[in-house]
């Protein structure tokens, strides 16, 4: 008779960590934590942080109130009245009132102290951040994806909203989907564009290769800080015809070479010494990643370098948070991970990528960046 398998036992960090919870959970100790004066400031954070958890569609539903009716660029100039605000958003004054007092409990919009409203610290970036704004228009379709999670787990639908927006993952798109989606990406993408040129000067490279590069944003970004680089974007036809209309009277237009086709079944350019993904590879799942980097690696020249930029989970509380949402919004696409940068340091192997490492960024919720050598 075969004996049992021994669990594992626990280890000390484990034990403790379980001793915890059974703390946190028992209601008596968090009656008695609310006496203590040092611990009633963290329990009244984390009973905070955990009204934040389950509220927190409600919060992006007012959060997309203030974008669709346009309360921050009202806003922007000069502070206003509730009635004058209403008039704008074309809603009745109770509407109005409803949603400012929504908007000002989550830090959009606050009162003057005349009792006019101002905006708050995120409605300010708000007004200015034509990309946030653009990603909170989308979540719309994402929301309607995700308004049964439990069924898009368990039994994950061929096609869906967010699928049908991003169409470019199967390999086909055509001129009006490329354009819509190019668009939300060439917007939504300036802090990720930011976040990897500052922690990947250029300068020590000649040309820059920007592959899925979209209608141009990073290229033209690139281009700009570092006037003596040669660029090149590629993309899939469709896309490819998007960035030569909008570059075509750029600054960076005789410098910039745009090549169409499919990173899945073409050969990719050979002329860089520097090829660049960006927020490109989580879109898609092991089997199409690794096929993307060995197609990189197959054009590349020893000693040229591949910078991969997008969400990366972590340990950082950014991290984290990146991983939360991108593992559900993807599954939703229908497409991709989001993974930590062990993750993607397995994918460069496996594609015969041999010197990998990683690049601290100032903000992790934003992007993270690696790269690799041949």
């Amino acid at each position: 008779m075969s004996r049992k398998a021994t669990p594992p036992r626990a280890s000390l960090a484990d034990r403790i960590r379980a001793w915890r919870n059974r703390m946190i959970a028992d209601p008596a100790f968090r009656r008695r934590a609310r006496n203590w004066p040092v611990l009633r400031q963290i329990t009244n954070r984390r009973a905070n942080e955990l009204f934040a958890l389950t509220a927190g569609f409600v919060n992006s539903q007012v959060l997309l109130a203030c974008v669709e009716l346009d309360l921050f660029t009202a806003l922007d100039g000069e502070p206003k009245d509730t009635a004058a605000l209403a008039r704008h958003m074309r809603l009745t004054g109770d509407a109005a009132d409803r949603l400012l007092r929504a908007a000002e409990g989550i830090g959009l919009v606050t009162h003057t102290n005349d009792g006019r409203w101002t905006l708050d610290d995120h409605g300010a970036v708000l007004a200015h951040d034509a990309g946030i704004s653009a990603m909170i228009r989308h979540h719309a379709a994402v929301y309607r994806d995700l308004a049964d999670p439990v069924a898009l787990l368990r039994d994950p639908p061929a096609e869906t909203e967010t699928s049908r927006f991003w169409s470019y993952v199967g390999g086909t798109v055509g001129a009006e989907d490329g354009a819509a989606y190019s668009e939300l990406m060439r917007v939504s993408q300036t802090m990720v564009i930011q976040e990897v040129l500052d922690a990947y000067p250029m300068d020590k490279h000649g040309r820059l290769l920007d592959i899925g590069g979209g209608s141009g944003a990073f290229v033209t970004a690139a281009g700009e800080r570092w006037p003596d680089l040669t660029l090149s974007l590629f993309d899939l036809p469709a896309v490819a015809e998007t960035a030569r209309q909008r570059l075509a009277d750029s600054a960076i237009a005789d410098r910039l070479t745009i090549h169409g086709g499919s990173f899945f079944d073409d050969p990719l350019p050979r002329d860089a010494d520097c090829y660049a993904l960006i927020r490109v590879l989580y879109d898609h799942d092991d089997p199409a990643a690794l096929r993307i980097l060995s197609a990189i690696h197959q054009a590349m020249d020893p000693g040229d370098t591949l910078i991969i930029g997008e969400p990366m989970a972590g340990d950082t509380p950014g991290a984290r948070q990146v991983a939360a949402y991108f593992t559900l919004y993807l599954l939703a696409m229908r497409s991709g991970r989001c993974r930590a940068p062990d993750d993607i340091f397995a994918l460069l192997r496996a594609a015969g990528f041999r010197h990998m490492r990683q690049h601290a960024t100032r903000m992790p919720v934003v992007a993270g960046l690696v790269s690799a050598r041949k």
